[in-house]
């Protein structure tokens, strides 16, 4: 029997945000849950059954909330909340909306916009070396380097420090143009493009020329001693054993190492192991040190990108079983000739 609910919000601003261009906003929530949504009087009428409209009110009260607190919402932030209402953990998105990170230049507040994005940054907040695994797009790096600007203007750290390995992936740092730091420039260009949105770039410019913010690869950490700093190391996945014990023993008195990397995205070249890899199962375990594992459902890029991930993983997955069942035809056979082998010996 379909049942009306009338849900009020008497703020023009928000129902245009809620609804948005077309109702194109609504219409998520519509499909969601089978139901009709629509303005009245009141605010907003949903129609349906008493459960999808219990579900599409949670959803709408949650996306009135993040309007309210940041002004706009997006697609992803419309599934999310449909995601979270249909999993049964229906007041984890206002936690979201409620631990801003720090604001950025042009005070938009920086959120962890899911609740493994949540998990990842209070685990940085607990403990002093943190491993963030996960795909592209769940905020490993962005959410890292937010915290550490926080962390740098509350004066809990003196510097900032960002690195990475300069592997190339299919393309040579020889036959790129300019001296030295021209060529490892385009591996540390997301670094850089982070920290201009979080601090604007005449702050970034001006704590770069003071040293208060060091972006550099990888190989010019060696030999040195990182006290009261906040390290980060980025795409982790492309260290080897040896870069990975020499980045974690320069930690110092005072200081933060956030290490994040996506191990089935690796670049080295063939033969070489991944030292993210290693150093998750030697460090195991270890007390003050934590990993915190993002999925497909912490990506806050496009939608596709999580298709994406889902189809190369889908045929990973495949091409494992098939070479599983090729080793399994191999043994057979070769143990049916060993067998034949050792009959033939007794005739």
């Amino acid at each position: 029997m379909q049942e009306n609910l009338d849900i009020g919000i008497n703020e023009p601003r928000v129902l245009k945000e809620l609804f948005g261009n077309l109702d194109e906003n609504i219409q998520l929530v519509e499909q969601a849950f089978d139901v009709t949504i629509s303005q009245n009087d009141e605010g907003v009428r949903v129609q349906g059954d008493d459960e999808a409209m219990r579900k599409a009110q949670i959803v709408i009260t949650n996306l009135v909330e993040a309007i309210r607190k940041q002004k706009r919402i997006d697609r992803r932030d419309i599934r999310y909340s449909i995601d979270l209402v249909n999993a049964g953990v229906e007041d984890s998105f206002s936690a979201l909306l409620d631990d801003v990170i720090v604001y950025t230049e042009m005070g938009r507040p920086l959120r962890p916009k899911t609740l493994g994005q949540k998990r990842y940054l209070d685990a940085i907040r607990e403990y002093d070396v943190v491993f963030g695994i996960g795909p592209a797009g769940t905020g490993k790096t962005y959410i890292a380097m937010a915290n550490a600007v926080k962390a740098f203007k509350e004066k809990e750290v003196n510097r900032i420090i960002l690195t990475r390995p300069a592997v190339e992936a299919g393309e040579s740092l020889g036959f790129l143009p300019g001296d030295l730091q021209m060529k490892v420039d385009p591996y540390l260009r997301p670094l850089y493009d982070a920290l201009f949105e979080i601090l604007g770039q005449d702050a970034f410019q001006k704590y770069l020329e003071k040293g208060l913010i060091e972006v550099a690869p990888l190989a010019y950490m060696r030999g040195r001693t990182l006290d009261n700093a906040y390290v980060i190391l980025d795409e982790a996945q492309n260290t080897t054993n040896e870069q990975m014990k020499m980045f974690l023993t320069r930690l110092g008195y005072g200081s933060k190492a956030i290490i994040t990397g996506d191990i089935t995205q690796i670049d080295l070249p063939r033969g070489k192991q991944s030292g993210l890899k290693t150093v998750l199962k030697i460090l195991e375990g270890v007390k003050g040190i934590k990993t915190v594992r993002l999925g497909r459902n912490d990506i806050v890029r496009h939608p596709l990108v999580q298709r994406i991930i889902e189809a190369y993983d889908k045929y990973d997955r495949a091409l494992e079983k098939e070479r599983e069942e090729k080793k399994k035809e191999r043994e057979a056979r070769e143990d049916k000739s060993n067998k034949d082998g050792s009959d033939h010996g007794n005739d």
